[in-house]
């Protein structure tokens, strides 16, 4: 008989697979009482292990390539980081010698003291911290058993058949050792819609279900198991019958996917002759081959943060202009959106206090993040300014500011970018294209006083993953809530389709460029509240063009107007079925 789990449906597809368990480090930890004279050798073993959990890190950001997903880089920086930190690498010594303990129960002793810890604290970086120092600490324990690197792997090559990879978590580190692997799906217990795994996986176009409660205890190794991507079903033992009904499904995805590319070079209307503009979400100047490739209409979101990662210091002005340069000379012509430093969070440098650098003490979601960094340090902010406005000479260029909160913010950012201006001017350097400062809104404080922003911003940019998890105060990476990030939440519905809708009266143009603009399921709800500029990743592009090729808006507005007059989640619910069938 077939058995099903459920979990969190986070990238669409479907795999019909062959399953390898990478089992947790934790289940049978081994917990020993030593004697003094232990002591010694048991602090030197935890110190060779860190050590070689800190190399084995380190040579896997060694192996990125240009093609690897930007979030690899930034989330094994992330990793070294913990693993650095006296809380995690000193104090399991200190528990050895006063306890009389091994080194894997002085470790789990201490990662469970965190986990608790960052458990009771209600800002939300610290809470989405838990599953990476899990993740460090489960290394750590196998390199302390000498298996640091035991993660059974799928074969390399395409004619190898595809495997699926079951897991409690899969951390940054070891998704780098599936680059070029053949690779079905992912099912882990863990994660929720914008978790690690979540992200890489739509990233790679692979299905993927997570939050799948106890999926460890029902699957082995080698077992037949059909992953459903779409409604975030995983079969086990799947009937005869059940396969094949998965394999036909596979096929059509597969024709589906080839007719997509057909459509890349068409230009976006509804049926009722309505423009709508699609563009790309990159990390890297060396994601522009796929942008091109697609057929975007123009970069709506370049997250230059990610340029500034992976090194030992700031890139200079220089740098940047040959990196911006680089992708706006690649879209000839259609414009290419650049956000200004978003460092925080999970998105952290190697170098400076703190691994900050200058002035980034903390990197907490709600610190020092963001334009709140880029105005407390000038110097790196008008480098990066300038960079941008000598870009200009190889086509359009819009600068997007990020978590913009009051207006004085605004208008600091408006007032150095014309000192930057100033600065090339006395440098004999030539704007030669105007350049369009927008920002994002992304905090619901920032869409509640929108109308005082459109007065500063010549365009805005919805961030819909911050706005949501702000709005709704759900840590968007915990999967014990993971069911209450919501982006159908009527709160959520009101404040995206006030900030459309206030923009298109004042005649500023609006673009979203969060999860959910990418996501195929929303498409017709963010047409229908007025939106015509969507900016995703580009493996979802082609898919959303389809879907508004079939659409007539003035059908589709009507719905959304009602859907946003309710509170009821039914009603919202039965409506977007509508919105689906339509």
């Amino acid at each position: 008989m077939t058995l099903a789990l459920h979990g969190i449906a986070v990238s669409r597809g479907i795999a019909v697979s062959r399953a390898l368990v990478w089992d947790s480090a934790f289940r049978d930890v081994p917990r020993n009482r030593i004697d003094k004279k232990s002591v010694k050798f048991e602090i030197k073993r935890f110190e060779n292990a860190v050590k070689r959990v800190t190399d084995e890190l380190d040579d896997l950001r060694g192996q990125l390539t240009s093609d690897s997903p930007a979030e690899f880089d930034a989330l094994l920086n992330l990793h070294s980081l913990i693993l650095q930190d006296p809380t995690l690498s000193e104090v399991p010594k200190e528990l050895i010698q006063e306890k009389l303990i091994n080194a894997e129960w002085a470790l789990t002793q201490q990662m469970e003291v965190l986990l608790e810890q960052f458990a009771s604290i209600e800002d939300q970086y610290f809470r989405e911290r838990n599953a990476d120092v899990r993740q460090v600490s489960e290394r750590v324990l196998k390199a302390l058993s000498g298996n640091a690197m035991s993660m059974p792997l799928p074969p390399e090559g395409d004619d190898e058949d595809p495997w699926l990879i079951v897991a409690h978590d899969i951390s940054p580190a070891d998704m780098v050792q599936l680059k070029g692997r053949r690779v079905g799906a992912f099912v882990t217990e863990m994660g929720g819609a914008t978790s690690h795994t979540a992200i890489v996986a739509r990233s790679l176009g692979i299905p993927a279900v997570v939050g799948v409660p106890r999926a460890l205890e029902f699957v082995h190794n080698g077992d037949l198991v059909v992953v459903d991507g779409k409604i975030g079903a995983v079969f086990l033992d799947p009937t005869q019958s059940v396969v094949e009904e998965y394999q036909r499904k596979q096929a059509i995805l597969a024709l589906a996917r080839q007719r997509l590319k057909r459509l890349k070079k068409s230009e976006t209307r509804t049926q009722c002759g309505r423009r709508v503009e699609l563009m790309a979400n990159i990390e890297l100047p060396d994601d522009i081959d796929s942008v091109v490739d697609v057929g975007a209409d123009g970069v709506g979101l370049f997250r230059s943060e990610f340029l500034f990662m992976n090194r030992k210091d700031w890139p200079s002005e220089d740098e940047q202009f040959e990196a911006y340069g680089k992708v706006i000379k690649a879209m000839k012509g259609k414009p290419v959106t650049v956000r200004t430093l978003d460092l925080g969070a999970d998105k952290t440098l190697q170098f400076g206090p703190n691994s900050g650098g200058p002035g980034l003490s903390t990197t907490s979601a709600l610190g020092l993040r963001s334009i709140r960094f880029s105005l407390a340090e000038p110097a790196i902010f008008l480098t990066q300014i300038r960079a941008l406005l000598r870009a200009t000479k190889f086509g359009p260029v819009k600068i997007l500011l990020p978590m913009l909160t009051n207006i004085r913010e605004a208008q600091q950012a408006l007032t150095y970018i014309d000192m930057a201006r100033e600065q090339l001017t006395s440098r004999r350097f030539q704007i030669k294209n105007e350049v369009t400062i927008g920002g994002m809104i992304e905090v619901p404080a920032a869409a509640l006083c929108l109308s005082h922003f459109l007065k500063y911003l010549s365009f805005v940019s919805i961030g819909t993953n911050d706005l949501i998890q702000y709005a709704l105060a759900v840590d968007r990476v915990d999967h014990q809530v993971a069911h209450l990030y919501d982006p159908l939440h009527p709160a959520i519905l009101r404040l995206v389709y006030e900030v459309i809708t206030q923009s298109e009266k004042a005649s500023v143009p609006v673009s979203v460029c969060g999860e959910m603009a990418g996501d195929v399921r929303l498409t017709r709800l963010l047409l229908g509240m007025g939106l015509t500029n969507f900016s995703m990743h580009t493996s979802q592009l082609l898919d959303v063009k389809e879907l508004l090729l079939k659409t007539e808006f003035d059908a589709v507005h009507k719905q959304v107007k009602l859907m946003t007059r309710t509170f009821e989640p039914e009603k919202i619910e039965k409506l977007m079925k509508q919105l689906a069938m339509d």
